[in-house]
């Protein structure tokens, strides 16, 4: 169940980027500013439920990794951030580092 609440955390972990993005807007800057403080929540929750049985350094290279590549693909299909192949590269090397430390626990 600690992997479940671990990969429920990281996917939470990509709203309150979007929510900081959302808030640049004055329009939606107290919207976007609530969807940040809300993942914010969600996520740190489950990241100290995951914390109970995985390791604390693992669970929390894990949390950070789901994070960034999933923060940066949002990114790259929403928002019209620059892409590269090298760019590629640095996000499948994240997901390949947090995919070794699942296996090696």
């Amino acid at each position: 169940m600690s992997w479940l609440y671990l990969l429920l955390a990281g996917f939470t972990e990509i709203g309150w980027p979007i929510g900081l993005k959302m808030a640049q807007s004055s329009e939606s800057r107290l919207l976007g500013i609530s969807i940040a403080v809300i993942f914010l929540l969600i996520s740190g929750s489950l990241l100290w439920m995951a914390q109970k049985d995985i390791p604390m350094g693992t669970a929390y290279a894990v949390w950070t990794g789901i994070g960034a590549a999933g923060t940066f693909l949002v990114g790259v299909w929403f928002y019209g951030d620059p892409t590269s192949l090298m760019r590629y590269m640095g996000v499948l090397l994240i997901i390949l580092g947090v995919a070794l430390l699942k296996f090696a626990a």
